[in-house]
């Protein structure tokens, strides 16, 4: 089958001996400012076989040993692999149903995607597009942490626009036909998952739809749109560990003959597909609490460069808390869409000036235990419609960066199946 969009893959999963309860570990990208949460997993570890071990987490990105970490990582991808931790699919496709911490169960389909059909620069209109702007500078040590693994282990969500629910929900009916390959409680309290082997025939009906999706009289008759390259996917979560995998591979081109690199594992990157109408799956907005500052000076600075007011709603309103209160207030002349893109431009321009870091918050109740300290600001922020997503992004282009979250840290993809990229 030629131009397929979800591409069957040689899928890595740890034998039935391996304890996958200790395995399979939540996206690296998760509690950035509780370290403590990744204490805890190392320590539960201790030495079993643990995708732990051959990731890294991104609260210790600036913690001294960069290097080190990473060789550690690659030397444990290849102990692992030479050790026969994981079993082989080939040629595979893998339904998975994830229960979240609600009971709700997000269903999902584990495939691998070409790299070709995606591109993360500003204005570039591919199959596959961000849904928030990429973060140039955060790529290069995301680089430097894949470009010699020989294995990669997704936590990439991809979305597609599939109201009609013909892409992965009939796989729910089907699973006495296919082969149960884990079930099993998740680490932290965050929920159970199972994973199935899908069958061929039902794989290539799968590809069947998503290519008639995919054509532009689909597309057009959809969005109201012509004359643009269909959007098929789009980025839900993993956004800059997909830019990362692309980075990756561009740079290999560089280096291999033309067919070489077409047909190096490196083109392609393993995801979970999710239909952006999946019943369990609930946008939140994802929060910002800023450490370092003088919350008054920064107060004052936001209202100078906005008209803010206290008891309107005809606005952008935002909640700000800090040690001593908790206030909401409303942007009457916002400059951007969204209150997280006119609050985020404020917080980027304010922060070369007077110094500070931000970071990104799924859960309220964090920002108000992060904000309660001294010198330290958070912002409560509203959240996008997803019935909105997909035409927002074809129209407008990337929202801005950390605009929403597909649920809390704990409901978030969980490292478990991987592929070989060397």
């Amino acid at each position: 089958m030629e131009n397929l969009y979800l591409n069957f893959a040689n899928i890595l999963i740890p034998k039935k001996e391996v304890d996958y309860s200790l395995y399979s570990v939540v996206a690296c990208d998760q509690y950035t400012s509780e370290p403590e949460y990744w204490e805890r997993v190392e320590k539960n570890v201790s030495d079993k076989p643990s995708a732990y071990n051959i990731i890294f987490p991104e609260v210790y990105l600036e913690r001294e040993g960069f290097e080190n970490k990473i060789n550690s990582i690659n030397e444990k991808m290849e102990e692992y692999f030479s050790l026969g931790v994981y079993d082989e699919l080939k040629n595979s496709l893998i339904y998975v149903e994830r229960t979240l911490k609600n009971g709700k169960v997000r269903k999902g389909i584990v495939g691998a995607v070409d790299l070709e059909m995606y591109d993360y620069q500003k204005g570039v209109k591919n199959y596959i597009r961000a849904t928030e702007g990429t973060v140039l500078e955060r790529i290069p040590p995301r680089v430097k942490i894949r470009q010699n693994a020989l294995l990669e282990t997704p936590h990439i969500m991809l979305l597609v626009d599939d109201e009609d629910k013909k892409v992965i929900e009939p796989l729910a009916q089907k699973t006495d036909d296919f082969e149960l390959l884990y079930d099993f409680d998740l680490m932290e309290n965050s929920g159970h998952i199972k994973g199935y082997k899908i069958s061929d025939e039902q794989a290539k009906n799968i590809c069947f739809i998503l290519n008639d999706m995919s054509t532009e009289e689909y597309f057009n008759n959809k969005y109201s749109v012509e004359g643009q390259t269909p959007m098929l996917f789009a980025v839900g979560d993993g956004n800059h560990s997909l830019a990362t995998a692309k980075a990756c591979y561009e740079n290999l081109k560089k280096t291999l003959p033309a067919t070489e690199a077409l047909n190096h594992p490196a083109r392609y990157a393993l995801i979970e597909l999710v239909n952006l109408h999946d019943s369990s799956l609930e946008f939140e907005a994802i929060h910002r609490v800023v450490f370092g500052v003088n919350p008054a000076h920064l107060l004052d600075e936001l209202n100078k460069r906005f008209d803010i007011k206290e008891g309107v709603t005809d606005g952008q309103t935002i909640t700000y808390i800090t040690e001593n209160e908790t206030k909401t207030i409303t942007i009457t002349n916002p400059n951007m869409v969204l209150a997280v893109g006119t609050l985020q431009s404020f917080l980027d321009e304010y922060m070369k000036t007077y110094g500070g870091k931000t970071d990104y918050i799924h859960g309220e109740d964090v920002v108000k235990k992060l904000s309660s300290k001294p010198d330290n600001i958070g912002f409560i922020l509203p959240c996008m419609d997803k019935n909105d997503l997909f035409k927002t992004v074809i129209l407008d282009g990337a929202l801005p960066r950390k605009t929403f979250s597909m649920g809390e840290a704990c409901d978030k993809r969980f490292y478990l199946e991987a592929r070989k990229i060397k």
